[in-house]
């Protein structure tokens, strides 16, 4: 007797900004993505529903997936979950409920991203500077967005493990006394200031305003957006200086996590603000503060960075939660 076909399975990328959404298909692979505002919806399940029905399936899905852009409680500990830079929360067991999902695993979508790199091909990933990748080494993640996003994948004999990481908000340090400015008028505001209030999408915000403090002119330009177009342009200096001191500053916390890590598998940079720099990225002073670390110059200037350029890597991590049945 035939088996009875299998409905697909739905995916999820939930962060600050997007809610992206396709299924995993057996035969078809990850079909369908449709990417959401999330901000157009109240919680995580209303976009899911509304997702579901804008393709008019005959099944729905049974299983899922999600990536959240939040910490994810242990299994067995709470299902609760509170997303950091999006006012959403949810209860796994009730977004399980609604869905009517027979089965449901939630992520951090970073542990989702370290998943996929072992599935990134070459064509996903540009790389920045020298070195070279140590085979079964340990590898490390970040990625500025709407937040940043942290983690790790440590090798076993058993295939490995992706970490679990909140290391976004760790304590962000300047270099020169440029940076140590901006951070006085950052902590003034925020009290303490962590790697996520500069190297985001907000990041950018707060570095040009900071900036145009110290020199006492109006703030260069109001979004994201405005300060990226308006620097690579050349058409402001601040913030053309902004994006300088970003990505010089993000060399600087890449070089403390894969000291951290141990990361001789490499670096890679994800989320999405970094590739819309294009080439630019190269040029700026990453790479060479990414090896600015005294004593451990050498040690750093072997191990590889790369630019994730897949427009949906964690979408790539989810699929190996959701192997199908043989």
């Amino acid at each position: 007797m035939a088996r009875p076909a299998q409905t697909p399975k739905l995916l999820a990328d939930i962060g600050g900004t997007n809610a992206r959404f396709a299924l995993l298909d057996k035969d078809s692979g990850i079909v369908h993505f449709q990417t959401l505002t999330s901000g157009d919806y109240p919680d995580l399940g209303t976009a899911a529903v509304a997702y579901l029905e804008s393709l008019g399936l005959a099944a729905s899905p049974r299983e899922a997936a999600f990536a959240v852009a939040a910490p994810v409680p242990l299994r067995g500990m709470d299902d609760s979950v509170t997303f950091t830079n999006r006012a959403w929360s949810l209860s796994i067991a009730e977004v399980k409920k609604r869905l009517a999902l027979t089965r449901l695993e939630v992520v951090n979508d970073f542990t989702a991203i370290a998943l996929a790199l072992a599935h990134l091909g070459e064509h996903d990933l540009d790389q920045v500077g020298d070195g070279r990748e140590e085979k079964d080494g340990v590898k490390a993640v970040l990625g500025p967005g709407t937040g940043l996003g942290i983690s790790g994948f440590v090798p076993s004999s058993s295939g490995g493990v992706p970490l679990a990481s909140e290391g976004g908000h760790v304590t962000i340090a300047a270099t020169n006394n440029r940076e140590s400015l901006v951070l006085g008028i950052l902590r003034e505001k925020f009290g303490h200031v962590s790697a996520e209030r500069m190297l985001s999408g907000q990041g950018l915000v707060n570095i040009a305003g900071a900036l145009a403090k110290i020199e006492n002119k109006s703030t260069p330009a109001e979004t994201p957006d405005d300060i990226t177009r308006d620097g690579l342009s050349g058409e402001c200096r601040l913030c053309a200086e902004t994006l300088q001191m970003f990505c010089s500053m993000l060399g600087t916390v890449a070089a403390d996590l894969a000291l951290t890590l141990g990361a001789r598998g490499g670096v890679y940079i994800a989320g999405g603000i970094v590739p819309r720099l294009g080439p630019m990225f190269a040029d700026t002073l990453f790479r060479a503060r990414f090896e600015d670390k005294g004593r451990y110059s050498d040690y750093l200037s072997n191990i590889p960075t790369w630019v994730i350029t897949h427009d949906t890597p964690a979408f790539l991590g989810l699929k190996a939660f959701l192997s199908w049945d043989t």
